[in-house]
């Protein structure tokens, strides 16, 4: 499982050190007194212009918190998303931090799992967008619509737009809990394709919301990353396409006038319940709803204004309309989970073949020994017919 340092070309030798080394939050000075060069050689270290020896490397991975074999490995994914997002935000705020290396850890986790058992994720991603000069919010609803023909799902709801993102355009999207100010990231990479992470901490009509905005991005800007806050106001072009794509990809105008008109029939005004079964229907929160009706013109400016001043619309009342149909938050309780069941399932499946030990795999999935052991022995490792597992070659 090991591949020698001289199987690898110094230049990316030197770029796996630097990832791991900012991943790690080592200054470049530090990194060399440990290995007693000067901060220049080990530059050139970086930049493949001088290799790095062996006992170097050993010494730098364990000042990396990593390992010569997690440097080296073939199938092994170097890259970091976290820099990328501190560059954004010229910050370090720690709660942004935390959550965007959740995201580069999930997705790089499951792209080497994927290379190692030969696992191919098919891409389908829409064209990007660039934003031009006029009304982004024009040019925001027709991209949005142009993706929706693409999936073809004319002027219908999203039913699971997770499920849509992963099967349909093959973008990795993980529902994970984090900070709860934060609603939801976003990262492209040409190694781990298209990435976001939405916050189980927030509702799945808010989640919703957050991956159309994040797919608004994907489409626009994508080698930007981007990171959602609760609340955010919209403070450039590109968080104004967003946002309009957001809504337009979701509730697309024609549908929601349709829609409305069929559950108002017979009203002169709209009532809590007409909110309730419209924003069930689409799969929004009951503001988001309200306020793309006021967008429309379908009602007036300030109808969800008046709502909230008239004792809102409570979850109580949601319940009592809805009944039933309010079906379970599955991602919410996937999430409770350290990882995700498919890197788990991938995980299993590289421990039987015997591709990774169970050092690797807690090392990869940032996992202690007693956390890994409990998912293996969670899944069904066995192999044989008296097991009840199907042979999937003749």
């Amino acid at each position: 499982m090991t591949t020698p340092i001289e199987d690898i070309a110094p230049a990316d030798v030197g770029e796996r050190l630097r990832l791991a080394r900012e991943s790690a939050g080592v200054k470049q000075s530090d990194a060399a007194t440990s290995i007693k060069v000067a901060r220049t050689t080990l530059v050139a270290i970086e930049q493949g212009q001088r290799r790095v020896r062996m006992k170097e490397l050993q010494q730098l991975a364990r000042l990396y918190g990593t390992s010569v074999n997690g440097l080296l490995r073939q199938e092994a994914v170097h890259v970091d998303l976290t820099p990328r997002f501190r560059k954004l935000f010229d910050s370090r705020s720690v709660d942004e931090n935390a959550a965007a290396q959740l995201l580069s850890n999930l997705a790089k986790a499951e792209v080497e799992l994927e290379n190692l058992l030969g696992v191919k994720r098919t891409r389908n991603y829409p064209p990007e967008r660039p934003i031009l000069r006029g009304d982004v919010r024009a040019q925001a609803e027709q991209d949005a619509m142009e993706l929706r023909q693409r999936l073809g799902l004319g002027i219908g709801p999203v039913a699971d737009i997770v499920k849509l993102l992963e099967l349909e355009l093959g973008v990795r999207v993980y529902v994970r809990k984090f900070d709860s100010r934060i609603s939801g990231l976003f990262a492209y990479d040409e190694a781990l394709g298209a990435c976001i992470l939405l916050n189980a901490n927030h509702p799945r009509d808010r989640r919703t919301q957050t991956a159309a905005h994040e797919t608004g991005h994907m489409v626009s800007n994508r080698r930007e990353p981007e990171i959602l806050h609760k609340d955010a106001l919209e403070t450039s072009r590109e968080e104004r396409y967003a946002n309009a794509f957001g809504r337009a990809l979701l509730t697309p105008a024609r549908a929601v006038m349709q829609k409305f008109q069929e559950v108002t029939s017979g009203s002169n005004q709209m009532t809590r319940r007409h909110v309730i079964v419209l924003a069930h229907f689409f799969g929004v929160s009951r503001e988001a709803l309200v306020r793309r009706l006021e967008e429309l013109r379908s009602v007036k400016t300030g109808t969800w204004d008046w709502f909230q001043d008239n004792g809102g619309i409570t979850d109580e009342q949601e319940r009592q309309v809805l009944g039933d149909l309010s079906a379970p938050d599955a991602q919410k309780a996937d999430a409770d989970r350290p990882t995700t069941l498919r890197l788990n399932m991938l995980a299993a499946e590289a421990y039987r073949q015997d591709l990774l030990s169970e050092g690797q795999l807690a090392r990869l999935l940032h996992l202690d020994r007693v956390e890994l052991r409990e998912i293996l022995d969670g899944l069904e490792m066995g192999g044989s017919e008296g097991d009840g597992v199907a042979n999937l070659l003749d």
